[in-house]
């Protein structure tokens, strides 16, 4: 069998041989390609024979896929699978399976990194130390006691209510489901409209599906409080970003942290985001730590192992 990486997955060589070891004892071919493409002339030569692929968020068509002749199975290095043409999948029987949760550590670490940066005025702390000034109106406020509501309660909001419960904030939380393991940290499930307009930090960790766009519009920004902080670290069109950057600008909103946009940074030139001094906007990296990525490996390369022997984990379709 052959067994194709299509791009780098951040992780070292000698990580990486250690997967091509496991793979060359089984008796299977393993090709590794070091440069990311999206051409798809390019891409179909890449995968040629190849009864296993390996990606990231490369984009898959029809028109690639139709000319895998051999391909049986894909592990995707990303929690979402948009990206892949699943109809075309599901007619030529393609298994596609993703590497759901590797991440949840990092993007709960990240949210309490822009929470405690934007509470404590860290970026406006160090341009003042920089310019020989003081702490002169850089006083900030603690996470302690406030009320953190969660948008989106699964395995990252949960990870965001256990680190939200170890700094002592009352937690609540929204999604469809409620899940029974929220109780374990104390977090009460409210409306939507109750929950925006009672917390003092409000953070989104929902997926992006036709019900979820632009679920924070702006009825629902009006409700935040003015001395609240929002956080997205899920995906940039759940939230009207025209709606959040005039409520910021207006100071009907104290702060927000934004990680992810309506496209990938680099971010256009006129968007407002970029001019307000109360945001603190980092370019997608919510997920990209080393520790993430390494488990990301071990999860898309045992979702081979485990379909070789007939079983499934983190099946798409």
């Amino acid at each position: 069998m052959k067994i194709t990486l299509l791009e780098p997955l951040s992780i070292s060589k000698k990580y990486l041989d250690n997967f091509e070891k496991r793979i060359n004892e089984r008796g299977h071919e393993f090709v590794y390609y070091d440069q990311r493409t999206e051409d798809e002339q390019e891409l179909i030569n890449r995968i040629d024979d190849s009864e296993v692929i390996i990606l990231t968020n490369i984009p898959l068509s029809q028109n690639i896929l139709k000319e895998c002749s051999e391909l049986k199975m894909i592990s995707v290095a990303f929690t979402g699978v948009d990206h892949i043409d699943l109809e075309t999948c599901r007619r030529q029987d393609i298994m596609v399976c993703n590497s759901s949760g590797y991440a949840n550590q990092a993007v709960a670490e990240l949210t309490f990194g822009l929470m405690i940066s934007l509470m404590r005025k860290i970026k406006q702390c160090d341009r003042a130390v920089r310019k020989g000034e003081t702490k002169e109106g850089l006083i900030g406020n603690e996470i302690a006691g406030k009320k953190l509501g969660i948008i989106g309660t699964g395995e990252i909001g949960l990870k965001v209510a256990e680190l939200g419960q170890a700094f002592g904030c009352d937690l609540l939380g929204y999604d469809r489901v409620e899940r029974a393991e929220a109780q374990l940290y104390g977090l009460d499930y409210l409306k939507l409209e109750e929950l925006v307009s009672e917390s003092d930090i409000i953070t989104v960790h929902l997926p992006l599906t036709e019900e979820t766009e632009k679920l924070i519009d702006e009825d629902k920004i009006k409700k935040f409080k003015s001395e609240a902080i929002f956080i997205n670290a899920a995906r940039g069109p759940i939230v009207d970003y025209e709606a959040l950057a005039a409520a910021l600008r207006d100071e009907k909103l104290a702060g927000a942290g934004i990680d992810v946009f309506y496209q990938e940074p680099p971010l256009d030139e006129d968007n407002e985001l970029l001019e307000l001094s109360n945001t603190i906007l980092t370019p997608h990296i919510g997920f990209a730590t080393q520790e993430a990525f390494n488990k990301r490996a071990e999860i898309v390369f045992n979702n081979i192992f485990v379909w070789e022997k007939g079983e499934l984990q983190n099946k798409m379709i």
